[in-house]
């Protein structure tokens, strides 16, 4: 079953969710996969370019999660438009025609350009020849990163009040060698998947360790908050102290595509089943927990 508000996300849910009998207290969200460019982005970059920016296929990786009786979320907008994984105070006031009216994080990600509303690409081309206006801005929180933010926080405190518990994973991807202005450790050689919890303080370890451990005996070099920790949704959803377990999972792309012609390879349907048997050993996993 599909959900659709344009502009924001798309929604799957397992048939007759959330009282079939193999659904479980899990969760899964992908919010940088959109490739709905809209109208008023008005990007100097060209399409192809901007695509880039996308975490390609990865929604698609793990849809086999719906017919494993899990939920999962995605967005239809691209993350260069609006990165719902940023808080709405990781604003870059230099990129304003006026001064913002609510409050400035001064986030780290907003020095490398990719704050709420991203000034470059990961190579440092610049998204923008123009300043953005205050209400263009706040269109797109409302329009894009406030519904995405409802509609996750509904399915996890949906499967919070049928279980008590609820295990989510914030699914990413990541280019094999880090760019310039894409993290404060450029030219880094990235795993095959890092884990982020924050240390340990949006996910009991627990989680961690079982992705971890299902994945390494197949072959996957697996790091865990080094050098992603996670970011905004996972810091927001993630109160393991109350039953909230927030996971983010970044895979490397060279596991599945070409990195320019952004193509899916040879291994994909490698990774696509070894993604699906995981998500099956979590849903398992998961029960056994509130069982």
């Amino acid at each position: 079953m599909s959900i659709q508000q344009p502009l924001s996300y798309r929604l799957e849910l397992p048939a007759d969710y959330p009282t079939a009998a193999g659904s479980a207290p899990l969760v899964l969200d992908s919010p940088h996969s959109g490739t709905t460019y809209p109208p008023d982005f008005k990007s100097v970059i060209e399409a192809g370019v901007l695509r880039t920016a996308e975490d390609t296929w990865v929604d698609d990786l793990w849809s086999d999660a719906v017919a494993l009786g899990v939920p999962l979320l995605g967005a239809t907008f691209p993350r260069s438009y609006i990165d719902c994984n940023r808080s709405p105070s990781d604003i870059d006031p230099d990129m304003l025609d006026a001064p913002w009216p609510g409050p400035l994080s001064g986030s780290p990600k907003i020095k490398l350009g990719k704050g709420l509303i991203w000034r470059m690409l990961d190579d440092g081309t610049p998204l923008y020849d123009r300043k953005l206006s205050v209400d263009e801005v706040r269109h797109r929180i409302e329009a894009c990163w406030q519904p995405y933010h409802d509609a996750l926080r509904r399915l996890l405190d949906q499967a919070h009040a049928r279980f008590g518990k609820v295990w989510h994973i914030n699914c990413h991807s990541m280019p094999s060698v880090a760019g310039k202005f894409a993290t404060d450790k450029p030219g880094l050689v990235h795993p095959d998947f890092v884990l982020g919890d924050r240390d340990g303080t949006t996910a009991d370890p627990s989680f961690a360790r079982f992705v971890a451990d299902f994945l390494r005996p197949r072959g996957y070099d697996v790091a865990i908050n080094d050098p992603y920790k996670g970011v905004e949704l996972v810091r927001e959803f993630g109160r393991p102290a109350e039953g909230r377990n927030s996971l983010q999972i970044e895979i490397n792309r060279k596991l599945y595509m070409d990195e320019v012609s952004l193509r899916p390879t040879a291994q994909y349907g490698r990774l696509k089943q070894d993604l699906r048997d995981l998500t099956a050993a979590l849903v398992d996993w998961t029960r056994a927990q509130v069982t």
